[in-house]
């Protein structure tokens, strides 16, 4: 049987000779499949090698993202503890603000939070685990919460305070001399004795009358006995204060006044024999002594 060949001529450029290369049928199949075989390996091994390069890319990128995880979650750590530390510093201030308030023990624990005891150190923010412990973030959230309503009762307490200080007579209506004190007395019109309902306090005429506390004016009318008068009602505390004998009204009806504020001048209307202001405080009603509602004097 002949057998068949395959021949492959070279041809140089130049003028050199031809090369003539006779290959058989067979080393034809065979360097085929060698050259085959060879491609599938070389296939084979770019395929993995990209592979491999997306992995690597991959792991790089994950472990560039674990490492600005671990600094975001220890950065993270550092301002709960710089938290907690200022939740504990206004829970000082929040038990001596009680202290200072003398609020009783029912108002107090109105704010407190119902957690139980611990150190921040017992409680750590990361588990062991790596991964955050929300329990002490809910610790920290309730203990503020509680020190925040605890802190809108001293608010409101203060606020009350405050209203009902300013409420409160604590000034002369006007500079000058108490020359008549509250309590029994000679008239000076009469030479009876009779009770004095408020303080007599001499000043020279026209001189500025002032509201004693912050309220609002209620009435200002000309009476028989005690002339101009002005009566000022101070809300939350009970106090009234009355204000006889003024040449002038300086405030009306229904308008409100600060403590110090002017509302009428010095005069002798009504029953004087010179100029003063007739001064009474009266709580609930009830007349009670002036003198022991001015602090200035």
């Amino acid at each position: 049987m002949t057998k068949k060949f395959l021949s492959l001529i070279i041809v140089p450029h130049n003028k050199g000779k031809s090369k003539t290369i006779t290959l058989s049928k067979k080393n034809i199949k065979i360097t085929a499949i060698v050259a085959g075989f060879l491609f599938v390996i070389i296939v084979v091994f770019l395929v993995d090698y990209f592979c491999m390069s997306g992995t690597r890319s991959k792991y790089k990128k994950l472990c560039e993202e674990s490492a600005q995880q671990k600094e975001t979650l220890a950065q993270y750590e550092d301002s709960v503890n710089k938290l907690e530390a200022r939740v504990k510093t206004f829970d000082e201030y929040r038990k001596r603000l009680n202290i200072m308030a003398g609020l009783k023990s029912e108002e107090v624990l109105s704010g407190e939070p119902g957690i139980g005891g611990g150190s921040s150190e017992e409680i750590p923010v990361l588990s062991n685990s790596g991964d955050l412990d929300f329990s002490h973030l809910q610790n920290i959230d309730v203990k503020a919460e509680g020190i925040g309503n605890n802190l809108n009762t001293l608010v409101n307490f203060f606020e009350n305070q405050k209203l009902e200080l300013n409420a409160t007579p604590s000034i002369k209506p006007t500079k000058g001399w108490i020359t008549s004190s509250f309590g029994m007395r000679d008239d000076p019109f009469t030479g009876k004795r009779a009770f004095h309902w408020g303080i007599d306090i001499a000043t020279q005429y026209g001189n500025p009358v002032i509201a004693t506390a912050d309220g609002v004016v209620f009435q200002t009318k000309t009476e028989k006995i005690g002339g101009r008068t002005i009566k000022i009602n101070h809300p939350r505390t009970g106090y009234t204060t009355v204000y006889c004998h003024l040449s002038k009204y300086l405030v009306k009806p229904g308008q409100k006044v600060k403590r110090g504020d002017s509302i009428g001048l010095v005069g002798k209307t009504g029953r004087a024999t010179s100029p003063h202001v007739h001064y009474e405080v009266r709580l609930n009603g009830k007349r009670v002594n002036p003198w022991y509602y001015i602090l200035d004097d």
